[in-house]
């Protein structure tokens, strides 16, 4: 079992994008167990790309992507089948299939990869959605909640599993500033409560603010990580000028690339 403040994650040397097209180069991170770790910067540095390169949806061009000390860039099929297995992702749109209750969306899961007797699963899931407030809409299709709620569900369906590091891409795209802190919140006492590592792609500075323990920024202009560390450390003491007129939200980081 994982201590507190051990790294679960160890990107290095990471070269990604498609072809001969390179997105980012030299990319070398950690990210420590129990952790809120943003990834961020402006539209079209690779935030994305980076994330699908993570989670093992593309392949790197170079470089290694370690998850509980395992590496996944050269993982064979069973133990890619069983890394795979320890982390959840949800996606921008949340990905709930709409022909499908909510109860049933966050069961899916344990449908496909577990066999656990059904009364197991319909109680797993339940308590995932009272976990994350949804426990009044389990029988409630997609189309009937806010977007604040399928972006609850689509983390109950993440957590399903019981995975020690979820991925979310881009978790506040969307929603109105109180809905998004509500979220903020839920995160933060996840992360806290039951030790889960949270990688997080997003550009919501409120949000960083709110629930990041360490970001790193990348630049579309160098390709990598011009930055990395604790939000308003960065705000207010980064060597690099466009970093904290990008937490400043100062007028010229749409010049330099960053603003989101």
């Amino acid at each position: 079992m994982n201590s507190p403040h051990q790294t679960v994650i160890t990107v290095r040397n990471l070269k990604v994008g498609y072809g001969e097209t390179i997105i980012l180069h030299n990319i070398n991170f950690q990210v420590r167990q129990g952790e809120v770790f943003v990834i961020l910067g402006g539209s079209g540095c690779g935030k994305s790309t980076l994330l699908k390169n993570l989670i093992g949806l593309y392949t790197p061009l170079e470089g290694e992507v370690w998850i509980e000390g395992e590496e996944l860039t050269k993982a064979g099929e069973e133990q890619r089948r069983s890394l795979l297995r320890k982390f959840g992702v949800t996606y921008q749109s949340g990905a709930l299939f709409g022909s499908m209750s909510v109860l049933e969306n966050v069961r899916l899961p344990l449908d496909e990869l577990t066999a656990l007797a059904e009364p197991l699963k319909e109680m797993a899931a339940l308590a995932l959605l009272k976990l994350v407030g949804l426990a009044a809409a389990a029988g409630k299709f997609p189309s009937e909640l806010s977007g604040g709620m399928q972006k609850r569900a689509a983390i109950a369906r993440a957590m399903a599993l019981g995975p020690r590091i979820v991925f979310l891409d881009e978790p506040s795209a969307g929603l109105d500033p109180v809905t998004s802190a509500d979220l903020d919140r839920l995160i933060k006492e996840l992360a806290h409560r039951f030790s889960i590592t949270f990688v997080i792609v997003t550009h919501e500075l409120a949000s960083i603010y709110e629930i990041a323990d360490r970001v790193i920024m990348l630049d579309s202009h160098e390709r990598t990580i011009i930055e990395e560390g604790r939000p308003a450390d960065l705000r207010d003491r980064s060597a690099h000028p466009w970093v904290r007129r990008f937490f400043n939200r100062e007028p010229d980081a749409v010049t330099s690339g960053l603003h989101p």
